[in-house]
């Protein structure tokens, strides 16, 4: 994959990286908590069940959905605004309610539905990451007017902690 001209393609590489490990992290995240709240339904520990599935809103609230609405903002807004990019973005655009849909179907779930709703978010978010690493975030980074460094600079939600602080030298990631 080439950076368009006039970009840095180390800046661009290491933004790819950063954001693809991100995204890494949040499935394996994803699917362990709702690995969780699945055996605990299968094992009848409702107990469990609902300790687990609060966990799992936990993570929905303070990473899923917002690592969602940051991307809406700078990832999603350059390629929307091109004609050959912008259906790509309506459907993710499109999936990003689905999964905010089926958080809040979670949150007043229990049991076999919760199970149920996790299992949907996280097969969901797989897709969705699937179609940012491999279609989107190419397309921004052969874009010669789009940089994915710019995009996610700063933004923890979209590149997680660590990676925003050393990228975003000299801004505030918060």
């Amino acid at each position: 994959m080439n950076a368009g001209p006039g970009k840095d393609a180390t800046a661009e590489a290491h933004a790819l990286q950063a954001v693809e490990a991100h995204h890494a992290d949040m499935l394996r995240q994803l699917n362990a908590l709702a690995g969780l709240l699945t055996e605990a339904v299968e094992a009848r520990d409702p107990a469990a069940g609902q300790e687990t599935q609060a966990a799992l809103l936990d993570w929905c609230d303070r990473q899923l959905v917002p690592h969602a609405l940051a991307e809406e903002g700078p990832l999603y807004s350059g390629p929307h605004a091109m004609p050959e990019a912008r259906l790509l973005v309506d459907g993710m655009l499109a999936e990003h309610q689905v999964i905010v849909g089926l958080v809040e179907e979670l949150r007043t779930a229990d049991g076999v539905a919760a199970a149920v709703a996790a299992g949907a978010i996280q097969r969901i978010f797989a897709l969705h990451l699937d179609k940012e690493n491999r279609l989107l975030m190419p397309f921004v980074i052969e874009s010669p007017d789009l940089s994915l460094a710019r995009a996610v600079e700063g933004l923890h939600e979209l590149v997680g902690e660590g990676a925003a602080h050393h990228h975003g030298q000299g801004h505030h990631s918060h």
